[in-house]
C-alpha cells in the first residue's frame, strides 16, 4: 500500500513531501505525488509549475524511493481529488503540509486541510514546514 502527498509548491509542500519521502522509505511503500487544481491552473499558485514539479521529480529520483506523480486539473476541489485518488490506490498514510496560523487562524484549519483530516478513510499526517 502506498504513501501518498499533497504537494503544493510552498515551504509546508516541500515539507510533506520530504516527510512523505522519509515515510514511504521507513514503510518499503511506493510513493505517490500528487498535485492538483479545480480548473483555475494558470493563477492558482498551489499548482506547481512545470520547471517547480520537474524539481519535484528531481528530488524523488535521488531519493530512492519507488514513485510516482498525479498532476492534473478536475473541476472538483483539491481536497475531493486526494481523498478519491487515496481511496482508489488504497493509500495507508497521506501527508500534507500546514501553515502556521494566527492565534485567530488556530480557531479554524485551512478548509482543504479539515477536509482530507474530517473525509480521508486513511491516516493522515499533518506537518509543518521548520521555521
Amino acid at each position: 500500500m502506498p504513501v501518498l502527498v499533497g504537494y503544493v509548491p510552498t515551504p509546508e509542500g516541500k515539507a510533506a513531501l520530504d516527510t512523505a519521502i522519509s515515510e514511504a522509505g521507513l514503510r518499503s511503500a511506493r510513493l505517490v505525488v500528487v498535485n492538483v487544481s479545480r480548473g483555475d491552473a494558470l493563477v492558482d499558485p498551489r499548482y506547481a509549475s512545470p520547471d517547480q514539479w520537474d524539481d519535484v521529480q528531481a528530488r524523488l529520483a535521488e531519493s530512492g524511493v519507488e514513485y510516482e506523480v498525479h498532476q492534473g486539473v478536475e473541476a472538483k476541489d483539491p481536497a475531493e481529488q486526494l481523498i478519491e485518488l487515496a481511496a482508489k490506490v488504497n493509500a495507508e498514510l497521506i501527508v500534507i503540509g500546514l501553515r502556521r496560523r494566527s492565534p485567530v487562524g488556530k480557531l479554524i484549519l485551512g478548509s482543504q486541510a479539515q477536509r482530507i483530516l474530517l473525509d480521508a478513510d486513511s491516516p493522515v499526517l499533518a506537518v509543518k514546514a521548520s521555521r
